[in-house]
């Protein structure tokens, strides 16, 4: 089975205390899925190309179903809710290899 990833790269965030709300019910949410934090918000980025130089967050699952029901879950949402408009997101769900 291959596994599942969120890679997230925060565009801009305009509320601080907004993101910090969502990671407070986002960890232990995707946690209880068996979401591995990979890269956090303390990471260090070197981008190259035409990448940005952005807040990253890149979390593994066990499966790529498993992360996709991890986003839609209950838990989750609240959290989403919790960031509201705080930050501007590129947010992805991709299966590994």
């Amino acid at each position: 089975m291959k596994k599942g990833y969120w890679v997230v790269a925060y565009r801009s965030i305009s509320d601080e205390s907004a993101v910090k709300a969502y990671a407070v019910l986002a960890v232990p949410a995707l946690e209880s899925f068996g979401g591995r934090i990979l890269t956090g918000s303390t990471s260090k980025v070197q981008a190259h190309e035409a990448g940005l130089q952005q807040r990253t967050v890149v979390v593994e699952f066990d499966s790529y179903e498993t992360a996709l029901v991890a986003h839609e879950s209950e838990a989750y949402q609240k959290a989403l809710q919790a960031v509201g408009s705080g930050a501007e997101r590129d947010y992805r769900i991709v299966e590994g290899v």
